[in-house]
């Protein structure tokens, strides 16, 4: 089921980036966006865990430093037949961690000095299942290629708007004023129609790595005990190093609010309904 959504949300994506590109450009048009947003979200799909490290103020550590972290990361690497990351410490209080790379062999993962202060074994445990199954599920390559596709309709928008304020195609006044309110809500709408379907379906993947984080250890405990730490702890203790795109990649948002348009405009689902369907979860064989 959990395919399909996202497999839906991706579907999405695309049809609405061909109707604007019909609208728009035509084929030439569509094809132009595509390719630019393509390049860019490239780089960004390459380079993105170097950036995301090196902001985030991230420093490798070794066995010898934290061999309580490695314990666990090369246990759980093992049960899910998954190279051992590169691990990263970050100097910060608020307790979180991030999977960053673009496949399993070009991992890291980052915990904060908070996380790892806080955390008991079996918590830890949880928490680092979750970021493996992040890298398990190729959510990197999932976010780029939706990541692209949204790029894709922000750009056609803005490249079709500008072009019907210039009378681009001709036609008469009244035609062109029209085309222009039309081109002025497309540029409002689509982005942020692609921006909810982007979001729904990195909340989705934040559930499928909850799933595969507690099957992975065997049991949904560790991780409902994190999650309910890591929600109290992060509305309390602001972040200093994390930045709101990095924030993103985090088990939890850093000071994320409840309710209303900052629960709605969230990348990660509400800590409640994720606790929730945790624990639902009864038989838990690793798959």
């Amino acid at each position: 089921m959990k395919f399909f959504r996202t497999t839906f949300l991706l579907v999405a994506l695309t049809l609405l980036l061909l109707f604007l590109g019909q609208s728009f450009g035509g084929r030439h048009g569509m094809t132009l966006a595509l390719g630019f947003a393509v390049v860019m979200n490239a780089f960004a799909y390459f380079f993105s865990d170097k950036i995301a490290l090196m902001s985030s103020g991230a420093q490798p550590v070794t066995r010898e430093e934290l061999p309580r972290l490695y314990t666990v990361m090369e246990r759980l690497a093992g049960k899910a037949n998954l190279p051992v990351p590169k691990l990263y410490v970050i100097p910060e209080a608020a307790p979180n961690a991030f999977a960053t790379g673009r496949n399993p062999r070009h991992a890291s993962v980052a915990v904060t000095q908070g996380l790892l202060q806080l955390m008991d074994d079996e918590e830890l445990e949880g928490v680092i299942a979750h970021e493996l199954s992040h890298v398990r599920n190729y959510d990197i390559l999932i976010s780029s290629i939706a990541a692209t596709i949204a790029g894709a309709i922000t750009y056609l928008a803005r490249m079709g708007y500008w072009a019907s304020l210039f009378g681009y195609g001709g036609g008469r006044d009244d035609d062109r004023e029209g085309g222009g309110i039309t081109a002025l809500l497309m540029l409002i709408l689509a982005p942020f129609a692609a921006m909810l379907l982007q979001l729904g379906l990195s909340r989705q993947r934040e559930y499928a790595a909850d799933e595969t984080g507690a099957r992975m250890v065997g049991h949904p405990y560790g991780l409902i005990r994190a999650l309910e730490k890591l929600g109290a702890y992060n509305n309390r203790i602001p972040t200093t190093t994390l930045t709101p795109t990095t924030s993103a990649l985090c088990i939890v948002k850093p000071l994320f609010g409840g309710g209303g348009f900052s629960s709605l405009f969230s990348t990660h689902p509400p800590l409640a309904d994720r606790i929730a369907a945790l624990r639902q979860m009864t038989v838990l064989p690793n798959r």
